[in-house]
């Protein structure tokens, strides 16, 4: 069903429009490539994806910082492929990793033809809980930049999703209203959740097609959003 009086429609970044998941797997390959050629990249990405999801969700409810966020992360995944690493290589990998990972910008199938759709009719917003320097090399290389009126990050608002103040900081920002503001996620708890707490519509992106309760508006592919703007 077509949501009306819609006017403005928020998009978080990674996972979302940007494929972080596979732009991180390429970015691993290129630094084990040259620092770490005996690990095996597909073994340590199989334990880094669950993890460095778990550790975001701590890092969204303030229980972690970035700098635990940067450093967990790598560490745990070490430890589960039983791989002995130094903390200052860990230091140095974590840079490597935020320096290399806006090189690679691509996005989930369809995100350019859905832009292109709605932004005759809508004003295009992000709101990411990324930090603001990679979250803008990584609009700016994947070339999106031009669909969207206002980038919202948890820099910006001074918090994270699903805090409803970074919601609150971004209507105010595009001059927009909570009744015609809907947001769009791949997180429950941060997108969804926190965008509904907040005033807003919402709907959840669930490329994983996770099972999810029947009052929540779901997509599993970018195009699918069709259906409701």
């Amino acid at each position: 069903m077509k949501h009306t009086h819609i006017t403005d429609v928020f998009f978080d970044l990674d996972h979302t429009l940007w494929d972080f998941d596979k732009n991180s797997g390429l970015t691993f390959e290129l630094i084990f490539k040259r620092k770490l050629p005996t690990i095996k990249v597909q073994q340590f990405i199989e334990k880094f994806v669950p993890i460095n999801q778990a550790c975001w969700k701590l890092y969204q409810h303030d229980e972690i910082t970035h700098e635990e966020l940067r450093y967990n992360r790598l560490k745990h995944s070490f430890d589960a492929i039983k791989y002995s690493i130094s903390d200052q290589e860990i230091e140095d990998i974590a840079n490597e990793y935020i320096h290399f990972l806006p090189e690679n910008n691509h996005l989930f199938d369809g995100a350019i033809e859905l832009l292109e759709y709605l932004k005759p009719n809508y004003k295009l917003h992000i709101i990411t809980n990324g930090f603001a320097e990679v979250q803008f090399k990584k609009i700016t290389n994947a070339q999106i930049g031009s669909y969207f009126h206002t980038i919202t990050n948890s820099e910006l608002a001074g918090v994270k999703k699903p805090n409803p103040i970074i919601f609150n900081y971004a209507v105010d920002l595009a001059r927009a209203k909570k009744e015609n503001s809907i947001m769009i996620g791949d997180s429950l708890d941060a997108d969804v959740q926190g965008a509904l707490d907040a005033g807003l519509k919402a709907i959840f992106f669930n490329e994983s097609n996770i099972p999810v309760e029947p009052h929540i508006k779901q997509i599993n592919h970018l195009l699918e959003l069709k259906n409701y703007l």
